[in-house]
């Protein structure tokens, strides 16, 4: 076996305990359970006067269900992959393992990214440094039966090589709508028929959430920011984001958008001024990296100098309702599009 400091960084598991079902119904016929979030922030009477905790609260799941095996599905590289045992799951990151649980398959998580925000992940007897630099052979010690990537860019070659040497490979890319990525990775579990069901309760709360914003009179100005992205700096969110697309969703301006930066990329402390967002929003991980309110201020000293500084206007959500497009997605958009629409105009 080649030595892992050769091709990737693994850390020691640490079992972490699971989220209970919660029996309230969502839409589509699925059930729902609270959210899969860190423990960034435990309470709301954590977080500074006049700060706000967004959570919607149900993320729609279903019941765990025999996968149908073996599944043909085809993979967004354009291969068509016969998945035969989806048991012990290699995920690349923290938006597939949320539909795994949604899907009722959290135990069949075997590896994680060391970042993890999920239940799931965090349980997994792996958790593993997931980069541009990870190689086909720390994948393959790993010893896990399905490799289900979440990126194109940095997972084509990788897959490639896993599946030359006979190990199942599918990438969901992250950059498609929620809906689809959840059909995706039910596919590749063999759980076609209980992804569809998911896929429409989500999409029926991302249709709410439009439909709320459509309503509102004016767009406030948002910025979410992030305690990584730009070689460790601080950054935030641009059109392409995940949070970008959900902020527009939900009736909002996104400043990122507006200042043209790519994924999630560094603006300058004069962007930030000019940008004069009316909220800032923030995940409960990234507050937890930050180092809270002061660690914020820290990093952004001409925040407090915005509309949303100078009201003390911060909204705290969960990692996976915001930066994410997965199952937690129409849950996020909801709760952000009711408190844009509660916010009086500026």
């Amino acid at each position: 076996m080649v030595p892992l400091a050769l091709s990737l960084g693994l850390a020691a598991c640490s079992a972490g305990d699971g989220q209970a079902d919660n029996a309230a119904n969502a839409g589509g016929g699925a059930a729902s359970r609270p959210a899969s979030s860190s423990a960034a922030v435990d309470a709301a009477d954590a977080l500074p006067e006049g700060w706000q905790r967004l959570d919607g609260g149900q993320v729609p799941s279903v019941p765990a269900g025999t996968p149908q095996l073996p599944a043909s599905v085809r993979s967004d590289d354009g291969v068509e992959v016969q998945v035969d045992d989806p048991g012990r799951i290699i995920a690349g990151g923290d938006d597939i393992i949320a539909v795994i649980e949604a899907l009722g398959q959290g135990s069949a998580v075997f590896a994680a990214p060391t970042n993890t925000v999920t239940a799931a992940g965090r349980a997994a007897p792996h958790q593993f440094l997931f980069n541009k630099t990870t190689g086909v052979e720390g994948v393959l010690s790993l010893g896990g039966s399905l490799f289900l990537g979440n990126s194109l860019r940095r997972h084509r070659d990788l897959s490639d090589k896993l599946r030359t040497v006979g190990q199942d490979a599918v990438i969901i890319d992250d950059l498609q709508p929620a809906p689809d990525k959840i059909r995706k990775v039910a596919a590749a579990l063999g759980l076609a028929d209980a992804g569809a069901g998911l896929a429409d309760a989500v999409q029926a709360q991302l249709d709410a959430a439009a439909a709320i914003a459509a309503r509102g009179t004016w767009k406030p100005r948002v910025i979410h920011i992030s305690a990584t992205g730009a070689g460790g700096s601080p950054t935030v969110a641009g059109a392409d984001s995940a949070s970008g697309q959900l902020i527009t969703l939900a009736g909002g301006l996104n400043i990122g958008t507006e200042a043209g930066v790519a994924n999630f990329s560094a603006l300058s402390n004069e962007g930030v001024v000019a940008a004069a967002p009316d909220i800032i929003l923030v995940t409960e991980h990234d507050l937890q990296l930050f180092g809270g309110a002061d660690g914020i201020w820290k990093a952004y000293p001409t925040l407090k100098q915005t509309p949303a500084g100078q009201a003390g206007r911060v909204w705290v959500m969960p990692d996976m309702q915001l930066k994410y497009t997965s199952v937690g997605s129409g849950a996020g958009a909801l709760a952000l599009a009711r408190a844009l629409a509660a916010l009086p105009p500026a």
